[in-house]
């Protein structure tokens, strides 16, 4: 007998229809364990079958439901490894196997503790069979709320509001970000699974809830498409150049050649202003390099300065460039927007330097338990700093809310640009040390933005994807993958706040105290039937 098997409850109060209530047998809740992650890793770009997200939370739910904790437990772990294994495949091509399976099995550890939540409350699923979809709901935002923050500031990658970029539900996100998109795509793989969970053999009658489960699904895809998006105008257009330069070649060695990675983006940046020059481009008002476009930092070095001034002054417009700041301490240093103005240089009032440095790949926490691991961690020779203020950033035609890579996956840091003054989003980033799977996954998250704050936004990387979004979630002007492209759209600016915007983090607060107080609810009954109990 497995581990597994003897964690199976007990239990004999049978729900309606359902016949003595026992767990899905083994046989069949392992590989359903396994396909929950499968059909959630194919929701996610560069897949994008949407519908598969809420199956594969009906999956889990279905291998979880009436078992014991530790079961559950494990359940949740097969299809966290399912998922994540897969999902952050891209972090292994040039770090090797033991960040991307340490990576792995933490994310995977997250949902072992939603599949033993998900088993603890098995007893008011079967007692109150219409609350299921709404316990799987705040069950789903309350893992990734955690998830989301912890440990060192936390990793939101695979959230599964960002596996929703062109499904219906992504105009929730208007309403309360991507806590009530996740909330919402957890509650319709409830109603499936709610749907799914009866005693077949006995046919009468089992359609009316069936069909009464299949409305609400149906009513709930309904009212997220009716969902209004974007906000009031903030009276005028500006016009956006993105320049995505690339890099002499793909690895973590991209900055070896940090000179020909700033040549590029010069270059291709003289050349858009020659096409305006000879009337084949309008002028942009704003330009907007990627992450890493400048690791020379130019406010040090006046070669690199010169060749940014250079095409500052071609253009005639500000270039927002990203840039790898020294200090301010020895051996610190930020990871940068930096405005570059035409005629006057550095726009040093205008700087906005990333708030979340991203954990073993821009700083070493514990470092000298951390090389005890592995030694990859002697790559990041240099601490990255935190900023302290939102990326608002004033360039005259615009003023931009810019968060840099990773940033994008965390509400705060976005919600804060837009609250700030931002009108239009800008996501700076660097895919050079990853592939175009990676790429795409964050469009999507970019595209949930923009539809959370009404606002327009844009993202510029190295080597690709980048490309512009409406206030709707629309992409257009995407450019392919490890190429040299320059985008340039006209672009409406954004004012005033959508509901989400206004709401903050409180319906991700309420979510998770219903999630809390399903689990005190079920501690109750589960209490209650130990005492009555005969014996």
């Amino acid at each position: 007998m497995t581990t597994l098997d003897r964690e199976q409850p007990r239990a004999t109060d049978g729900a309606p229809g359902d016949g003595a209530a026992r767990p899905l047998p083994l046989m069949l809740a392992v590989p359903a364990a396994v396909l929950a992650g499968v059909a959630l890793l194919l929701a996610f770009p560069p897949y994008g079958w949407w519908p598969l997200a809420p199956v594969g939370v009906a999956l889990l739910a279905a291998a979880v439901h009436r078992r014991r904790l530790r079961a559950g437990a494990g359940l949740g772990f097969l299809t966290g490894v399912a998922l994540f294994a897969s999902l952050l495949e891209w972090t292994n091509l040039h770090t090797g196997y033991l960040p991307w399976a340490l990576l792995s099995l933490l994310q995977a550890a997250y949902l072992a503790l939603l599949g033993a939540a998900t088993a603890w409350v098995s007893p008011l699923a079967d007692r109150h069979r219409a609350a299921w979809p709404l316990l799987t709901g705040v069950l789903w935002v309350g893992q990734e709320a955690l998830r989301d923050r912890t440990p060192f500031g936390g990793f939101p990658w695979g959230r599964l509001a960002f596996s929703q970029d062109t499904s219906p539900l992504l105009k929730l996100a208007a309403l309360g970000g991507a806590p009530l998109v996740t909330f919402a795509v957890a509650v319709a793989g409830g109603l499936l699974v709610t749907a799914a969970w009866r005693d077949w053999r006995h046919t009468p009658g089992q359609w009316r809830p069936v069909a009464g489960l299949t409305a609400a699904l149906v009513a709930l895809l309904a009212a997220g498409a009716a969902v209004p998006t974007g906000v009031r105008g903030a009276g005028g257009t500006v016009t956006v150049a993105i320049v995505q330069g690339n890099v002499p070649r793909l690895g973590l060695d991209f900055n070896a050649q940090r000179q020909a990675v700033l040549n590029n983006h010069v270059d291709a940046t003289l050349d858009l202003a020659r096409r305006v020059a000879e009337g084949g481009q309008d002028r942009p008002d704003v330009v907007v390099w990627p992450e890493n476009s400048s690791d020379i930092d130019p406010l040090r070095n006046p070669g690199a300065g010169e060749r940014i001034s250079q095409a500052a002054d071609a253009i005639g417009a500000p270039i927002l460039v990203g840039a790898v700041l020294v200090g301010p301490g020895r051996g610190e240093v930020r990871n940068a927007g930096l405005l570059w103005r035409p005629g006057t240089g550095p726009d040093l009032d205008q700087v906005y330097t990333k708030r979340h440095p991203v954990p073993f790949a821009e700083y070493v926490p514990l470092r000298s338990i951390a090389r005890k691991v592995s030694s990859q961690v002697d790559r990041v020779r240099s601490d990255f700093v935190p900023g302290d203020r939102p990326g608002v950033l004033d360039t005259g035609p615009a003023v931009l809310g810019d968060v840099i890579c990773f940033e994008v996956a965390y509400d705060g840091v976005v919600r804060d640009t837009v609250t700030g003054g931002a009108q239009l989003l800008v996501v700076q980033t660097n895919n050079a040390t990853f592939d175009v799977a990676e790429a795409r996954q964050q469009l999507a998250m970019v595209r949930l933005r923009a539809v959370e704050h009404g606002r327009a936004a844009l993202m510029a990387s190295t080597v690709g994807v980048s490309g512009f979004v409406s206030p709707d979630g629309r992409v257009d002007g995407a450019t392919g993958f490890n190429t040299a492209a320059v985008v340039v759209r006209q672009m409406e600016l954004g004012d005033g706040r959508t509901p989400a915007t206004t709401a903050g983090v409180w319906p991700e607060v309420a979510l998770t105290a219903l999630a809390v107080a399903a689990l005190t609810g079920a501690a109750v009954l589960r209490r209650r039937r130990r005492e009555a109990a005969p014996g």
